[in-house]
């Protein structure tokens, strides 16, 4: 086995970090070799299932919270000699150009492939050499027959190709790499891929149509041009398809045009991503707003016009296609890669509890923390009566019997006997909840439904889908994820109610009128026999009671409870105004955070110098007092000191004299009866 592994090919690919080397690289890192494969499995020499390439690549030192492990190796900005290095260990070196027309990419790659053709005498085997280039060097080739109509240029016409002008370098890239890495005895065999505009996988080129429709910030998506220019486009994933395909079989031509089978102009693509995820209108405006807007850095790259046939990929290559008739045909499913990609996932919340609880301050702070949309039944139904009464497309569904309207001079409103039934009022919220912005982003359904019949006439499905399940089926793309019920004690409402300015109380409807009446109604549907709570416990959606005890306007711990169990956004995040303005405020924190520390520290400095100074003043103060204890020792010690050298130091020493003299065995007792004798002459 070991063996095997060793005859595995080793990938390089450039910039692992952008868009379009990024998915190619995990795309032929995901390849493996299987028993469906056996002549490949053979060449390959890999057993079953273990990877086909082991893929290499550079990344930028910025990266570190990057994810690579796609990759069986990363080299974080190498020298030109530890690139070479690399780069000789490889059987395949593919040299990715066709993100961007900057002279970078083109220079680096000119500078490898030469170095490459340099070290061509030391390979020991073949290396191939893949330049993922640009359909841009195309982008000005006229059909041979321009008079025709609907004339396609053909691939095999690659010898007569004209770039865009910001893509000259790149041309003549191509052509190198077709001089240098030709010939069947070549150790360095070279390809050329013309890769079409690619797209799926979370976006580049048209990541800006794609992410103006999910956001829906324009009633109509802005088309840049008249948008009739046909562009030539392939999936990301089927551009890791053509390169693995030309590194297994080396196929004979080595210029190959990288294209799915569509025809679409740049407006049906725009269209039909406004169609899918966004308002589902556009608007043409003239390319130079693209600039104003910040749209696009390389607007050159949608204003190709070019249709090309292509017949190597088609006739040569064995492709398993994930988008073969193009982006409009599967222009669903790329919305869906591209939401998985970005994480662009909805938050459905509902929040329920009783009359001033605070069910519409918290909404409205989930929806500024989340962005997402705010459900108000005021709302929902007034949008709904400006609808009817304008006569909109949607206004002779509720035109009703059940549902009478008498028009007024500004708005429409509910004559006493038509009074909205519930089948209706639900009707008209499932509606808004269908609608692109809250399936795009999510929503905060504030405090509706109110009882169990309401829940199951909004959210629930086909009673046949619920057989293949315990739990009841329900309507999952607008049924809420996270319920979440607040509650308080009466006095604690009636209190909050009660301190509220009159004229607020009005508006809110908190009046003692309309209050009491509007707690009554919600404490007898709470004590109902089945609840709006219970029929979310019987889809297993169970709610998270929560209890409102403190008074505070921000709902600090209610929030952090809420999030917590959410989850972070998941989202865009930030506008880059709003982004600069976080930035600022965070800012403007950090030196508000470093002037206490700096006032806390010198605080502290001040209170250790005083400390010092208190116990320096101590010590001197100690030190005097040691000084006059000694002075006085001295003093009381003088009289003592003076009767011994009168009385007994004479008599020591005359003994001590005689002693020496004497000479007695035993001078101790000598001088004991000595100063007995002292004592008898002097003391008695």
């Amino acid at each position: 086995m070991g063996d095997n592994k060793q005859q595995t090919k080793r990938i390089f690919i450039n910039d692992v970090d952008r868009y379009s080397s990024k998915h190619i690289a995990k795309f032929l890192a995901s390849c493996v070799v299987t028993s469906e494969d056996e002549e490949e499995a053979e060449a390959l020499a890999s057993p079953e299932g273990e990877p086909a390439f082991h893929v290499v690549g550079t990344v930028p030192p910025s990266s570190k919270g990057e994810k690579w492990d796609f990759l069986r190796e990363k080299y974080e900005s190498p020298s030109s000699d530890e690139l070479l290095q690399h780069l000789l260990e490889c059987d395949v070196v593919v040299y990715n150009i066709s993100e961007s027309a900057t002279q970078q990419q083109v220079e680096e790659a000119t500078w490898v492939l030469t170095a490459l053709h340099n070290e061509m005498p030391s390979f020991k085997s073949q290396k191939l050499f893949i330049l993922v280039s640009t359909v841009m060097t195309w982008a000005m080739t006229k059909p041979q027959n321009p008079d025709e109509a609907d004339v396609l240029v053909s691939e095999e016409q690659f010898i007569r190709r004209r770039p865009h002008p910001a893509f000259r370098n790149h041309h003549s890239l191509e052509k190198l790499v077709l001089k240098l890495a030709k010939g069947k005895k070549s150790k360095l065999a070279g390809y050329v891929v013309a890769s079409g505009l690619q797209y799926g996988k979370g976006e580049d080129l048209f990541h800006y149509f794609f992410k103006v429709s999910w956001l829906m910030e324009f009633p109509k998506v802005p088309i840049f041009g008249q948008g009739t220019n046909y562009i030539p486009t392939i999936h990301v994933s089927d551009l890791g398809g053509v390169i693995q395909n030309i590194i297994q079989l080396k196929p004979r031509p080595k210029y190959i045009v990288a294209i799915d089978n569509s025809r679409n102009t740049l407006e049906d693509i725009v269209q039909m991503i406004s169609h899918v995820l966004g308002p589902e209108e556009i608007q043409k405006l003239p390319p130079q707003e693209a600039i104003a807007m910040k749209a696009f850095k390389e607007l050159e790259c949608l204003g190709i016009n070019l249709r090309l046939e292509t017949f190597i990929i088609n006739d040569f290559f064995n492709l398993s296609w994930t988008s073969e008739a193009g982006m409009v045909e599967n222009m669903y499913n790329i919305v869906q890669e591209y939401k998985d990609t970005w994480q662009l996932l909805p938050i459905r919340i509902l929040l329920l509890g009783p009359p001033a609880v605070g069910k519409t301050t918290l909404a409205g702070k989930l929806c500024h923390h989340y962005r997402l949309h705010h459900i108000k039944l005021k709302e929902v139904l007034e949008e709904k009566i400006a609808q009817l009464v304008s006569g909109s497309r949607t206004a002779h569904t509720y035109q009703t019997a059940d549902f009478p309207l008498a028009a007024t001079g500004k708005c429409a409103c509910f004559v006493p006997s038509g009074r909205l039934v519930d089948r209706l009022l639900c009707e008209i919220v499932e509606e808004k909840l269908n609608s692109k912005p809250c399936k795009n982003q999510g929503f905060v359904l504030d405090g509706f439904p109110k009882t169990y019949e309401q829940a199951k006439l909004i959210f629930s499905g086909k009673e046949d889908l619920a057989l293949m399940s315990k739990a009841p089926a329900y309507k999952q793309a607008i049924t809420p994820e996270y319920v979440f019920a607040l509650d308080a004690s009466d006095d604690f409402l009636t209190r909050r109610v009660q301190g509220l300015p009159e004229n607020v109380a009005e508006k809110m409807r908190y009046t003692q009128d309309e209050f009491v009446p509007r707690l009554t109604k919600h404490r007898q549907l709470s004590g109902a026999e089945e609840t709006v709570c219970d029929y979310f416990d019987q889809i297993e959606v169970h709610p998270l009671h929560i209890e409102v005890r403190t008074d505070d306007p921000e709902y600090t711990d209610i929030m952090k409870m809420i999030t917590r169990v959410v989850g972070p956004p998941k989202n865009y995040g930030l506008s880059p105004e709003e982004q600069e303005e976080q930035d600022r405020k965070k800012e403007e924190e950090r030196r508000q955070k470093q002037s206490a520390e700096a006032a806390e520290r010198k605080r502290r400095n001040e209170a250790v110098l005083a400390e010092m100074a208190a116990q320096y003043e101590d010590w001197k103060n100690l030190s005097e007092v040691k000084r006059q204890e000694s002075e006085q020792l001295e003093v009381q010690a003088l009289p003592l000191r003076n009767y011994l050298m009168k009385y007994v130091m004479p008599s020591l020493t005359e003994a001590m004299v005689k002693c020496c003299k004497i000479k007695p065995e035993d001078p101790v007792d000598f001088l004991v009866f000595k100063k007995q004798t002292f004592q008898q002459n002097y003391l008695y």
